[in-house]
């Protein structure tokens, strides 16, 4: 029987996506057209090795009082449980029930990205979410306590002359509670993942060794929140008038 070193693989798979996205930003002139191409990159990647329970999109997040969230780079949301997806013309409305976690794509890892990330979150996080007892053959499975929606960024590489150093520790203390970034990567700098209670942590990886990092760490991470809360389907139902309460 023979052997593999995943090591290698793994940084096999950092090379190929360091190239790609080099590549992008020499080749795109246009801002705009550049941090589309790194987020489609992104998007492709976590579609490629996130196990097949997830889904992953550019999305807009949406409640059932139909409050939204600002469009986001990535959502990772539910693939069974996500009863309902909404499409209307290129935008994609994912119901806040079904999300695991939400990540911006930024060509560098600086302060204003950090809290233009952490803003983006807290748009998600902010929504009404729901959950309902699940049926089983034996009785009723009562309602899962909503989890913490994981928040994230990634970028090429880090601004700071100290790239994952007192800068990244200072700015993410900095961060209100529903703004908190959880997860991130500098590709050419190293990934970072953060606990904030029951005190600060930060922990970081070597720069050959962010993708890795990163990777396993949100493994991690959507492994401990499990499933994601039943959807009460009655709520989001009442948009329509045909489901307003009759009874006389």
């Amino acid at each position: 029987m023979g052997t593999v070193d995943m090591l290698q693989l793994f940084k096999g798979m950092q090379t190929e996506m360091a190239a790609t996205l080099e590549l992008g930003r020499n080749c795109i002139t246009h801002n705009g057209e550049m941090g589309e191409a790194a987020e489609e990159s992104w998007r492709k990647w976590l579609k490629t090795y996130l196990p097949g329970r997830y889904e992953v999109d550019k999305a807009i997040v949406v409640d059932c009082d139909g409050n939204t969230s600002d469009q986001i780079d990535i959502v990772i949301y539910d693939r069974q449980y996500s009863y309902f997806v909404f499409k209307h013309e290129q935008f994609k409305y994912v119901p806040a029930e079904s999300v695991y976690a939400v990540i911006e794509v930024k060509q560098d890892l600086t302060k204003a990205h950090l809290d233009y990330a952490g803003s983006k979150a807290e748009s998600v996080r902010r929504l009404r979410r729901t959950s309902v007892e699940i049926p089983f053959a034996a009785g009723r499975y009562r309602p899962k306590p909503l989890h913490t929606i994981i928040a994230g960024l990634i970028t090429l590489e880090s601004n700071w002359a100290d790239p994952l150093g007192d800068s990244l520790r200072k700015n993410l203390r900095k961060l209100e509670k529903e703004k908190r970034i959880d997860i991130g990567c500098a590709l050419k700098n190293g990934s970072f993942c953060v606990e904030y209670e029951p005190k600060f942590l930060l922990k970081k990886s070597a720069p050959d060794e962010s993708l890795l990092f990163f990777f396993l760490r949100l493994l991690m991470m959507l492994q401990s929140i499990g499933t994601v809360p039943a959807i009460n389907i009655e709520e989001y139902a009442k948009a329509l008038q045909s489901f307003e309460d009759d009874s006389e």
